[in-house]
């Protein structure tokens, strides 16, 4: 008996239909129906999820020699993988949907913290305020909004903490849970599409308003407020990224697709830890320079720059991690 005439076989006598072992084994309905029509074999990783799904060993699917399945001894003696079911993949997304409008406020937060301060000093060089009632009230307001995204950033984390496992730990859904995944990201497709859009959009054309403030005027007070609305502008896109990404990202990580693979999630800690190594680093050179210059106004600039130099460095990382 060849490898066809045992898949349908086992198959069949497991009640699966076609469609039912495709999603089992996460490839088409049409690979399945070549491997049974004896139009093409399944790989090693795949022959090996098949011989795990019915219980045989790899021979008996392999050997034409072998009529008689036999049946893997050594099947129960290693833990399987940890199954995500159904009513833990919808609890883990609808937590995820929760967590994008304040991730993104947090995020906003955080681009926005210095725009007060901004403002402040320029109504106090304009002699409106004194600089240092300026100066003082800007810092508290930052370290305030600084305080809140952080705040909201834990609170995200704690919403999806019994989820935590998806990072750490290799594990498998259970029959139906991919389809129901797919199905959603389907139809979530057109409205990540249009925020990414848009957010990138608006992150391009933040520069605007102080392009166009140079060259009409040289009026310090305006150009502090066109710095503002290039902040609001870039903290309005990244806003949006993040509110398209946290929904997006939580679906390729149930499929196991993307940047979530096995092979992928093995260096997760590593360049978790990197990740944020490197922020607490920014953060300090952010506090550290502007407290010791004074210069708000100018300060600003490191973060769209460590925005820029973290994608090299996790290129680098990823780069690192690939030849180990």
């Amino acid at each position: 008996m060849i490898f066809a005439d045992k898949l349908i076989e086992l198959r069949k006598k497991n009640g699966m239909t076609q469609e039912e072992l495709a999603e089992q084994m996460h490839v088409s309905r049409q690979s399945v129906s070549k491997w049974e029509g004896a139009q093409s074999v399944p790989d090693l990783d795949k022959v090996l999820r098949l011989s795990q799904l019915f219980g045989v060993t790899t021979d008996y699917l392999l050997k034409d020699t072998l009529e008689l399945p036999e049946f893997a001894e050594s099947r129960d003696e290693t833990p399987g993988l940890r199954q995500v079911s159904m009513e833990e993949a919808n609890a883990y997304l609808t937590a995820k949907e929760r967590t994008t409008r304040p991730m993104a406020l947090g995020v906003g937060l955080c681009i926005l913290s210095p725009v007060c301060l901004l403002m402040l000093a320029g109504l106090g060089e304009a002699g409106v305020l004194s600089e240092d009632l300026a100066g003082g009230l800007g810092t508290v307001i930052l370290l305030a909004l600084v305080a809140g995204a952080v705040a909201i950033f834990l609170h995200c984390g704690t919403q999806t903490e019994d989820f935590r496992y998806l990072d750490r730990e290799p594990f498998e859904t259970a029959y139906g849970v991919d389809g129901m995944i797919r199905e959603r990201r389907k139809k979530y497709r057109p409205a990540y599409i249009r925020r990414i859009m848009l957010g990138v959009g608006l992150c391009i054309l933040s520069p605007a308003p102080v392009l166009i403030a140079a060259s009409v005027t040289e009026n310090e007070l305006v150009a502090v407020t066109c710095v503002c609305a290039l902040l609001g502008m870039v903290a309005l896109g990244t806003g949006l990224i993040v509110m398209a990404c946290v929904t997006w990202e939580a679906m390729q990580k149930l499929l196991q697709e993307g940047d979530f693979t096995p092979a992928k999630k093995r260096h997760a800690k590593v360049t978790e830890a990197v990740g944020t190594a490197y922020w607490l680093v920014a953060t300090a050179a952010f506090l550290g320079y502007s407290f010791a210059t004074g210069a708000w106004d100018r300060s600003w600039i490191i973060w769209p720059v460590a925005g820029v130099l973290y994608g090299a460095v996790c290129a680098v990382c990823g780069l690192i991690l690939k030849d180990d």
